[in-house]
């Protein structure tokens, strides 16, 4: 398990609660059982309405993603690589069957085995690039739903608000009752708010870089196996390797500036 996500969601939460009881609030007051109802249970009916039962069963390895640390090590695989094309070069591509057949990464192991059965390089490439934008896209589609959580979640804290102003304003027969009951209306704004910043979105952007980076590591194998399948060079796969994560690290330094300057 990856303990910063958990770690930062527990922070998040209690950094609030703390701020609160420091000002001098009670804890207890921040437990309302119907506005948790409202915006949670109103949050889980919004986004299921929103995505077929197809991708709503997926939710559970949304959050395996989010909350699993899958190692990523692209220095292992450029050197698996090019001990493989040393391999390839010296006794031929039928040499790394057993190789291939064995290996724990599915995405390497269909695609040494492309190589070895004698598979076209362009055909090769197509397959391999079609099954990386499918998992892309599954990925994609597990961020969404927790975006769309985030989205939902603080305007059902405002309608929970509403409704609890609604029964305030329609009960005024006691008003030394009317501050605490429009304390527990604005319960429901805290929970939506809340829940959307701290919980929904931060996984969704979870999802979207554990992606990223398992598309990064699928291309960077990708283009070992090409290179392999051509017969090229070892230590020259192994500088075009390197120079190719170096240029995906860049980039991926250069974009995250870009959205820093555009906030």
């Amino acid at each position: 398990m990856d303990l910063t996500t958990l770690i930062g969601i527990i922070f998040g939460i209690g950094a609030l609660i703390g701020g609160y009881v420091w000002d001098g609030g009670h804890i207890t007051a921040l437990f309302v059982p119907s506005a948790m109802l409202i915006v949670f249970g109103g949050t889980i009916g919004a986004v299921a309405t929103s995505f077929p039962v197809s991708q709503l069963k997926e939710l559970g390895k949304a959050v395996r993603m989010a909350f699993n640390e899958t190692k990523h090590n692209p220095g292992l695989v450029i050197e698996e690589l090019v001990d493989m094309a040393s391999i390839a070069r010296r006794e031929g591509v039928l040499a790394l069957e057993q190789r291939a057949q064995e290996h724990t990464n599915p995405f390497l192991r269909d695609g040494l085995m492309m190589v070895v059965d004698g598979t076209d390089p362009e055909l090769t490439r197509q397959i391999m690039e079609l099954e990386m934008d499918a998992l892309e896209h599954h990925h994609e589609g597990w961020a969404k739903m927790f975006e769309a959580a985030g989205g939902f979640a603080p305007t059902m804290g405002i309608i929970g608000t509403v409704m609890g102003l609604i029964h305030v304003l329609g009960n005024l027969s006691d008003p030394g009752a009317l501050g605490p009951a429009i304390a527990v209306a604005f319960t429901a704004t805290l929970y939506g708010v809340s829940s959307a910043n701290l919980v929904y979105l931060p996984l969704a952007t979870k999802i979207k870089i554990r992606s990223k980076h398992q598309i990064s590591e699928m291309e960077l194998m990708l283009e070992g196996i090409l290179a392999l399948q051509a017969g090229e060079n070892p230590q020259l796969i192994k500088k075009k390797l390197n120079s190719f994560q170096h240029e995906k690290n860049k980039n991926s330094e250069g974009a995250g500036e870009t959205g820093g300057e555009e906030k």
